[in-house]
């Protein structure tokens, strides 16, 4: 249940070994809801308000059994108790799933009795930071958890799944690894001298001069791969956060129709009459696994009616916040003046000739000529057309053909991105200074920061605070 800021009890805290709960449903009208507990003698205090204390008690792990929840000899629900002793759950510690029936009152019932029982409420985020500290789970597993929760689309949830397999962790780790490679072959001329090298240790892959980085070609291989890491935040950022796109236009210029077929409904109003739109009104389409904010304004244009006006203004607005501007010219009017005023301006629009079943592009400005994606609203010509040119302008560099390259391994939180970055100008930092010819006692520490924010990453290295402060972001049940 996403609910980031309820009321928790005081002495609550990340990492204590209290048994805690929390609903892994959102409570509402459903067949079932579940919730979870876990904890140190988590098994036996569930056991205190389950109707065959005993035969719970003795349920090996990964077993599944039926009876009724009940406190102060009254029976509350029915339920199916899934228990999992650690280390073979997903906290690594005894935990049960509670199955009982849907709706507020019967599961807040059932929380209630197991609060008596000594179980208390779980802060945001408790059992994936329980997951994270007894070994279950790394940092980017655990980030990855909350990206399939806010998954806007397929793309964005098959990231998140690739994440929480291991395809991030595994590339930092090979990627830290290629650097302890170099910090030690820096350590090594650091702590002997130049003689004590060439008879002790093989230097053949190295720079055997003292003060230039050894296996400097593996350095360059590893900033390589970090810079691929730094590239695929550009994109999925997009996939995750999603773009405003707003349909702008003259009025009559089919804003509207256009819209609704990105919708492939009837959502907003549609007549011939010029300024039938008043007001914008936006909705969450996908387009090519992209989340896009789709805006219909009103019509742009001078005018003496208040209302209208009203909505003009507020749809000048809009514009200002838009990442791509569809738009659109009357196909059956052709190109104004206000046309080629909004055109000359327009850094971040698509132009769109509509109606394009009724009235075909004709001669068109040069300076847009080629620049100008023909459709129709009605038939649904040109549609897959607009759908390429808005992908291809969100991200040109990272698009071939209007369809994303997608990074095999990529970053998938702002954390990452900037621990990444971080590494990165570490590292090249100490390249610089290895081309200088500069001490290895001054390239040796950058070498050593970039290895450790690295292990920041998959949480080898950690804090408390940090590490308090990410999981509070998470969901309670989570």
């Amino acid at each position: 249940m996403c609910k980031k800021n309820g009321a928790m009890q005081r002495s609550a805290m990340y990492g204590d070994e209290s048994p805690i709960i929390a609903f892994a449903t959102t409570p509402g009208n459903s067949a079932l809801s579940v919730i979870r507990c876990s904890g140190k003698g988590a098994v036996e205090m569930a056991a205190l308000v389950f109707s065959a204390p005993e035969k719970l008690k003795n349920t090996q792990g990964n077993t599944v059994i039926h009876g009724w929840i009940a406190a102060n000899n009254e029976k509350i629900d029915e339920a199916l108790v899934s228990v999992f002793r650690a280390p073979k759950s997903y906290t690594g510690e005894d935990s049960v799933d509670i199955s009982c029936h849907g709706g507020t009152v019967t599961g807040k019932a059932v929380m209630n009795a197991l609060k008596s029982s000594g179980f208390r409420e779980a802060l945001p985020g408790e059992f994936t930071f329980r997951a994270f500290m007894n070994g279950k789970l790394d940092l980017t597993r655990c980030e990855s958890v909350m990206e399939l929760v806010a998954a806007k689309t397929d793309t964005v949830r098959r990231h998140a799944v690739t994440r929480l397999s291991g395809s991030l962790y595994t590339e930092i780790d090979e990627v830290k690894k290629l650097l302890v490679l170099v910090l030690s072959g820096a350590e090594i001329y650091l702590d002997y001298s130049e003689d004590e090298i060439s008879a002790g240790f093989d230097t053949s892959a190295s720079d055997e001069i003292a003060g230039r980085l050894p296996n400097k070609e593996t350095a360059l291989r590893a900033l390589a791969r970090l810079k691929k890491l730094q590239a695929s935040w550009q994109i999925e950022r997009v996939y995750q956060e999603g773009v405003t796109v707003v349909i702008a236009g003259r009025p009559n210029a089919g804003k509207s129709s256009v819209f609704n077929s990105f919708l492939k409904e009837d959502r907003s109003i549609v007549t011939e009459i010029p300024g039938t739109t008043r007001d914008w009104i936006e909705a969450w389409v996908n387009i090519e696994g992209i989340p896009v904010r789709l805006v219909d304004t009103a019509g742009l244009r001078d005018t003496c009616d208040s209302i209208e006006k009203i909505g003009v203004e507020r749809s000048f607005k809009i514009l200002q916040e838009a990442d791509i501007v569809l738009y659109l010219i009357d196909g059956e009017q052709g190109v104004t003046a206000e046309d080629i005023e909004f055109i000359r301006r327009g850094e971040r629009c698509v132009f769109v000739w509509n109606k394009a079943d009724v009235s075909p592009v004709v001669s068109l400005p040069a300076d847009f000529a080629d620049n100008i994606i023909s459709v129709s609203a009605k038939t649904g010509e040109g549609l897959s057309d607009l759908y390429a040119a808005i992908t291809s302008k969100v991200t040109p560099e990272a698009a071939s053909d209007g369809i994303f390259n997608e990074p095999a391994v990529s970053v998938g939180t702002v954390r990452q991105k900037n621990l990444v970055d971080a590494a990165c100008s570490s590292l090249e930092e100490a390249l610089v200074l290895a081309e200088q010819e500069e001490p290895l006692d001054i390239i040796a520490p950058l070498l050593r920061e970039a290895v450790n924010v690295l292990g920041e990453i998959t949480g080898e290295v950690s804090t408390a605070d940090i590490l308090e402060e990410m999981f509070s972001r998470f969901c309670v049940g989570k």
